[in-house]
């Protein structure tokens, strides 16, 4: 029986799964936020600008918090782009000018998913008695929820 930290290999296995998944969505939606940093137009520019990168600065140290659970757990978390966009749920964005409300709308999308994905995971952690990926998982979603939640404002 391999136990490391307290939790049996098939259950951190189960984990790392999850939160390799969670990473490889991390960094598609990084490069997104830069992609559209970079391309957003219109009235809301300013706005959306300082918006998307206060956005991608979080999401890079959400990242890193990941990586270093999967890393605890005793396992090598993904670190190609093309391992990331084989697990990855979320969908890149071409670079080409786009429209703030555009960006606001695919980002919603990008952050219920993220926030669903995640919710699957809290219970595949809660099954395997890992509190420690369950409390970060659940501190994730707790930022999603609010993030959505103001790109929602936005668009009303």
């Amino acid at each position: 029986m391999d136990v490391r930290i307290g939790l049996e290999k098939k259950g951190r296995e189960k984990v790392t799964k999850e939160l390799n998944q969670y990473l490889a969505n991390l960094h598609v939606l990084y490069t997104k936020l830069h992609n559209y940093h970079w391309n957003v137009e219109g009235k809301n520019f300013f706005q959306l600008h300082s918006k998307l990168e206060e956005l991608y600065d979080h999401t890079a140290e959400e990242i890193d918090e990941v990586a270093e659970r999967i890393l605890m757990l005793g396992y090598k978390p993904a670190a190609s782009m093309k391992e990331y966009l084989a697990m990855a749920t979320l969908k890149e964005a071409e670079s080409t000018s786009i429209k703030g409300e555009d960006i606001v709308k695919d980002l919603l999308e990008d952050f219920t998913s993220l926030i669903l994905d995640l919710r699957k995971g809290i219970g595949i952690a809660e099954e395997n008695n890992d509190q420690v990926s369950v409390d970060l998982m659940v501190g994730a979603i707790s930022n999603l929820e609010k993030t959505a939640w103001m790109l929602r404002a936005y668009l009303s």
